[in-house]
């Protein structure tokens, strides 16, 4: 569960996304030097994955009244980062209308890409989040100006 485990640990993530402008928010990733999601590991008063992938997408983006996307995580993802394997719980987190980011210590830079442009500046795992990730606000309650 926790950092310390070098064999491997859970993390949790959230894609940040802004339905209405069919984009989301990635971090270069000061460490890794990748446009990622934004994430991390989970620290001691998160009671749960949600709350953990929440407050790391909060913490990174500077983005208040984040809300996750109702039905739980939309990917899981095994990944080898210099400290561990990190077995990753991918959540999608729905920025609020207006919402401007802002740059934390642990980016390099903070963007917002359009979907369909994942591909050229991300990973595929990143690419596969941000497709479940439509396929999950496709099925959301919420309305879906994607489609």
């Amino acid at each position: 569960m926790w950092k310390g485990c070098s064999a491997g640990h859970l993390t949790a993530s959230a894609l940040v996304v802004d339905p209405a402008a069919g984009k989301v928010l990635l971090t270069l990733h000061r460490k890794l030097k990748m446009w990622l999601q934004l994430g991390g590991h989970c620290e001691p008063e998160d009671a749960t994955l949600s709350e953990a992938a929440l407050r790391e997408a909060t913490e990174e983006s500077g983005i208040a009244g984040l809300t996750l996307l109702p039905g739980g995580p939309v990917a899981l993802d095994k990944h080898r980062t210099p400290c561990a394997w990190h077995l990753d719980v991918q959540y999608a987190a729905l920025a609020p209308e207006g919402a401007v980011e802002v740059l934390s210590d642990e980016s390099l830079e903070l963007r917002w890409f359009p979907f369909e442009e994942l591909a050229e500046v991300a990973d595929a795992s990143v690419v596969r989040l941000a497709r479940r990730t439509e396929a999950a606000l496709a099925l959301s309650p919420r309305p879906d100006p994607l489609v």
